[in-house]
């Protein structure tokens, strides 16, 4: 039963996973549906970043990131579920730790955005 333990645990956390990168997605302007997949999380990453006009091209780089991995974690789909979480897990990284849309960066040199 350890294999089956272990691939139930990686189950969860893939769930946990897919959770948490729609609600990064959903942070980053994404209309995520109700039971996302990962290639559409990766498609509606990249819209998103390439709607955001107030963001630095490092933020950019780094959603560019995000999106390979959702790709490549997209790819190996059921084959290898540990490297998948790992994509998964780079993915996230890359996305929820970035200035979301809600907190708008400046370029260096650029004015910060004014607030009445």
């Amino acid at each position: 039963m350890i294999i089956g333990d272990l691939s139930a645990r990686l189950a969860d956390a893939r769930g946990r996973l897919i959770i948490e990168l729609s609600r990064a997605v959903t942070d980053w302007g994404g209309q995520v549906p109700e039971d996302p997949g990962v290639a559409e999380l990766a498609v509606l990453l990249e819209d998103a970043a390439a709607n955001l006009h107030h963001v630095t091209s490092s933020t950019r780089s780094e959603l560019a990131g995000a999106v390979g991995h959702l790709r490549a974690a997209d790819r190996l789909g059921g084959l290898l579920p540990a490297v998948t979480l790992w994509h998964l897990g780079q993915a996230l990284q890359r996305a929820a730790t970035l200035p979301g849309a809600h907190e708008p960066t400046t370029a260096p040199g650029e004015p910060a955005p004014q607030t009445c």
